[in-house]
């Protein structure tokens, strides 16, 4: 005869329906996948993860399902095979959201009290935070680096670097006005100013400094860059498209940072697009999102420039932050590194996602105070 049903004593509910509840609620991704391979269990955190609902999973083959995810059905038929637990936090993906999403990975053998093994239980942790963290961690690394040879490069560079400016000077005004040879001087001229303006971006990367931090109108800020760029983009057919969430307040932040971080942005979107295109620039909140492992949720304000240009090619993608590495003539390639530091310093977190051909799309999240 079988045990009668129990409420559980917490809150009078059925003792299966209790533990649905306390797999529900896990924030990882729950499968729970039987000794013939179908899937039984699928909690909210795994539909979230995976991109498939519960409805589509229950009863469908693990393989099938993650037909694209090799490296989870071999986890998993192993673990069913052998009652070994297996984790990978470092190499599993997920897919079939349609974006290539890091995850941790553990798979338990399901075993009956008898020893007799019943199936797999896959926990999935989704990690892109994580991973978004070390690529920042890693690219602060590299401007510390960058700073300290930068400070020594322009003591070095500057004495001598104003000397020939003045040289030129003095020669071009010996010369004369209608000389051929001050095509010669105005060249060096403009190049030693030129090399001047890139010393003084290293040293803006190189030296700290103190964040003027006030409340901050974010909207305001945006509104203002893209009136002006507007106008500067009259003579060609571009759509500048603002949608803004009314509900943001103001911000602590250093305005005048943040104005050369999103003009910078702009700037770049309306260059990559050619005679007609649209840029987008959004604001919204995300409520629950963590910067560190450790740390715990808080609330941050996303911005987002979006243009519908050519995109950015893979191998160009990875090296964007680098400074010095432009795709422009007259770029000094280090517009993106200042952007990445001014993000850094206000403890906030910058980072690209573009489709060849079908445009880029710049997120800059900042710590909402209120």
């Amino acid at each position: 005869m079988n045990a009668p049903v129990t409420a559980h004593p917490c809150n009078g509910i059925h003792h299966h329906e209790y533990l649905e509840t306390v797999i529900d609620s896990v924030g990882d991704g729950v499968i729970v996948i039987s000794r013939e391979g179908d899937i039984t269990l699928f909690n909210p955190a795994a539909e979230e993860i995976s991109g498939f609902s519960r409805r589509q999973a229950i009863g469908s083959p693990f393989e099938r399902l993650f037909a694209m995810e090799r490296a989870l059905i071999e986890m998993a038929s192993k673990t069913i095979r052998t009652g070994i637990t297996i984790s990978d936090h470092e190499n599993v993906v997920v897919r079939s959201t349609g974006k290539v999403k890091p995850v941790a990975v553990t798979c338990y053998p399901l075993i009956r009290s008898s020893g007799e093994s019943i199936g797999a239980i896959l926990t999935l942790k989704d990690i892109t935070y994580i991973r978004e963290l070390e690529a920042t961690v890693r690219q602060a690394d590299r401007l510390s680096t960058l700073g300290t040879l930068a400070a020594g490069l322009a003591h070095e560079v500057k004495n001598p670097l104003g000397g020939i400016k003045g040289a030129a000077q003095l020669l071009e005004r010996e010369l004369g006005q209608g000389n051929e040879l001050c095509e010669y001087t105005g060249v060096m001229i403009r190049e030693t100013e030129r090399i001047d303006h890139i010393i003084r971006e290293l040293l803006e990367l190189a030296s700290p400094r103190g964040l003027n931090m006030q409340p901050v109108n974010l909207h305001k800020i945006l509104g203002d860059i893209l009136l002006l760029q507007k106008q500067a983009v009259a003579d060609r057919n571009i759509a500048c498209v603002s949608q803004f969430d009314p509900s943001i307040p103001d911000i602590m932040a250093d305005e005048a940072l943040l104005t050369r971080l999103f003009l910078n942005l702009v700037r770049n979107a309306l260059d990559a697009m050619g005679e007609d295109g649209q840029l987008t620039v959004t604001s919204r909140v995300l409520s629950d999102y963590r910067m560190a492992q450790n740390e715990r949720h808080s609330r941050m304000v996303a911005v987002e420039v979006a243009d519908d240009g050519p995109g950015i090619p893979g191998e160009d993608l990875e090296n964007i932050w680098t400074p010095f590495f432009s795709t422009k003539s007259t770029g000094t390639g280090l517009g993106l590194t200042i952007c990445h530091k001014i993000v850094a310093e206000h403890r906030g977190m910058i980072k690209v996602e573009s489709d060849p051909g079908h445009g880029t799309t710049f997120t800059v999240l900042l710590p909402l105070v209120q």
